[in-house]
């Protein structure tokens, strides 16, 4: 048994080690790219450790176009939303998990089976709604439906907090609590693992997103990094400058890295956590 058992883990290693060798190794020849210069791109065999590395790619890209305009943008509308939804979204869990009201369950069933609609289905009609109230090519198409909450974020928060036990709550009702009350100081710091770990997937998911801004946003000032970094790929790919691409791309990547290794324990186990207690 324990042989088999040995043999099965390897197996398993192995495998896990492929993937993640496929998965790593476009992110290392982006990193690689991003110091060469034009002819090594294409050299043959790969060139894989630049030699000289080229640094001149890093200083080129803040004008080669509205670069930092595009991180700002980008940190408006994540930080934004991201703080201000969360807050709603955990109101709304705690209120769906712990509070009685009448119809909760059905608004709870309906809220959910809006996650079958795609969003090109409602895309149209948002775009007309936006545009009658002037906010094309602002950041406020998308900021504004953010901050009344995340579906995903108040499914997952409601799950989370049905392991939480209502005597907690009664006793704290009995005491004089405030339904507020109840949310900041009893109930809200029991999820701050889960809360984190949805708060930092929803961040790298505006922080990448790419449809809706390009939908609501013309202006170049008014770009998110995404769509910037895509102007750079039709603007410098005709020129088979890639180094300059890939560098706009690493810098684009370096947030969402940075945050996720900084925060993985938080996003394991919440992920760990919730798949036991949901």
């Amino acid at each position: 048994m324990t042989s088999r058992r040995r043999v099965t883990n390897t197996i398993i290693f192995v495998l896990l080690l492929i993937g993640a060798v496929f998965m790593i190794g476009p992110l290392l020849w982006m990193l690689s790219t991003s110091f060469k210069d034009k002819q090594d791109v294409f050299a043959l065999p790969p060139v894989w450790i630049p030699n000289p590395f080229h640094f001149d790619k890093y200083s080129e890209i803040w004008d080669a176009g509205p670069l930092l305009s595009g991180i700002k943008n980008s940190l408006i509308i994540a930080v934004t939303v991201t703080i201000v939804g969360t807050f709603t979204s955990s109101l709304a869990a705690f209120s769906f998990s712990k509070l009685r009201f009448p119809g909760k369950n059905k608004i709870f069933l309906l809220m959910l089976s809006s996650l079958m609609i795609p969003y090109p289905a409602v895309m149209i009609p948002q775009f007309f709604m936006f545009s009658k109230l002037g906010w094309i090519d602002t950041l406020l198409p998308l900021i504004v439906p953010g901050l009344f909450g995340n579906i995903v974020m108040i499914f997952f928060l409601r799950q989370y907090l049905s392991s939480v036990p209502n005597a907690i709550i009664e006793a704290a009702k009995i005491d004089g609590s405030s339904y507020f009350r109840l949310y900041s100081s009893i109930t809200f710091p029991l999820i701050k693992p889960a809360v984190a770990a949805q708060l930092i997937l929803w961040f790298m998911g505006i922080w990448n997103d790419y449809l809706s801004p390009i939908i609501y946003l013309n202006s170049p000032e008014k770009q998110t990094l995404q769509l910037v970094i895509a102007n750079f790929n039709a603007t410098y790919a005709i020129q088979t400058d890639y180094p300059l691409i890939m560098a706009a791309s690493i810098i684009a990547l370096l947030p969402m890295l940075i945050i996720f290794l900084v925060f993985q324990k938080q996003i394991i186990e919440s992920v760990a956590i919730s798949g036991v207690k949901g």
